[in-house]
């Protein structure tokens, strides 16, 4: 898998970074190498792994210094598709799964809505049953993959559900491009992940067949908030390994740059940041990895996965902010890779549930 990063995605980021997307054939190659089905069952033409491979699939992805590229195949992988062996019926797994491994078909998550951030139960897009489609209309907003995404797994509100709980009633469903009423209504302009597509969707009225509908009506929230844990997991493990990456080109840089007649590897004020910040970065390794050996195993690791997520986020930016600073002027300028990484990773302690939620949550497993 690094030699494949190194070899076919680095060389070709600088040129995905500028398009503002990732071309189709790169889908398709990722599934040639069977990298996008690394857990799903073997007749859909997975390879039947466990989560450990993914977690080594966001590590060395998110070695190409492109955070879009990284997060846009992750998103595909982790966030959405996964919910498709996870709740699917044998006859949404055969239709969609093998165009997903191969690389055919390209998914989204669809949970975000302009107004809620991180209150996934207070969404407003609505589906309503008439015979043997569902009626979708609302809005999504921040959709990576959405503007050039094939399947969309969309979270709707079937239920009415109370003030006290409103969770209920919410249901999810997938949703293909092409539908009537469905639209990509803009493509987002974002500081950082410039290779990702990031949408806005709109739905009037989009008929979606019933059939597609994902897992129990009404259970979409519980389902959602099961997969929470991986998704965080994995913008850890992105945040984590792309961190890791620019010190290593600051360390490379400090003994390249001479000022006053030696490497700027030597001074001791700068060896020291080094030190410190590498030392995060394991200790945050370790949160990440006990948190990932939790979630394989099936074990509750809500707050063990929360705890990874805010300190291997909140470490990957003091590291960009440090890496830019040892780059000097050079830092600042796009060609170097620690000037994409700082856009990029900023980003991080937001999606997924930002800092703050993180907080709450552990906060919430230590007070109980």
């Amino acid at each position: 898998m690094r030699a494949f990063v190194d070899k076919e995605v680095t060389p070709h980021v600088a040129e995905w970074e500028a398009a503002g997307r990732i071309p189709r054939s790169f889908w398709k190659r990722l599934g040639e190498l069977g990298f996008l089905g690394l857990e799903f069952p073997t007749e859909f033409g997975g390879a039947g792994g466990d989560f450990l491979a993914s977690i080594v699939l966001g590590e060395e992805m998110a070695r190409c210094r492109s955070g879009g590229v990284a997060f846009s195949v992750l998103v595909h992988t982790d966030m959405s598709s996964p919910w498709l062996t996870r709740y699917g019926t044998e006859a949404q797994q055969r239709k969609y799964l093998p165009g997903i491994v191969a690389g055919e078909t390209v998914c989204a998550l669809g949970i975000t809505e302009p107004g809620t951030g991180s209150d996934m139960a207070a969404l407003t897009t609505r589906a309503v049953r008439h015979g043997d489609v569902y009626r979708i209309t609302g809005s999504k907003t921040f959709i990576t993959n959405g503007v050039y995404g094939d399947l969309y797994f969309l979270a709707a509100r079937t239920g009415s559900g109370t003030a006290q709980r409103r969770h209920e009633g919410i249901s999810m469903f997938l949703v293909e491009r092409g539908l009537p009423g469905f639209t990509v209504s803009r493509k987002l302009d974002k500081t950082g992940m410039r290779a990702s597509d990031t949408a806005e969707l709109a739905f009037q009225d989009c008929p979606v067949p019933a059939e597609n509908l994902l897992g129990v009506e009404g259970r979409g929230f519980q389902q959602l908030a099961a997969g929470l844990q991986r998704e965080r997991t994995m913008a850890a493990v992105l945040a984590l390994a792309a961190a890791s990456q620019a010190l290593e080109d600051t360390v490379a840089y400090l003994r390249e740059r001479h000022a006053f007649g030696e490497p700027l590897a030597q001074r001791q004020a700068l060896r020291h940041r080094i030190a410190d910040l590498a030392t995060d970065l394991e200790a945050a390794r370790a949160l990440v990895y006990h948190a990932a050996m939790l979630y394989a195993a099936g074990e509750e690791c809500v707050k063990e996965v929360s705890m990874a997520k805010l300190f291997a986020t909140e470490v990957a930016n003091r590291v960009a902010y440090q890496a830019v600073q040892m780059h000097g002027g050079y830092g600042y300028m796009r060609e170097f890779p620690v000037e994409g990484f700082a856009r990029d990773v900023r980003l991080w302690t937001i999606a997924s549930g930002t800092s703050e939620i993180m907080r709450e949550i552990i906060a919430r497993r230590i007070f109980e």
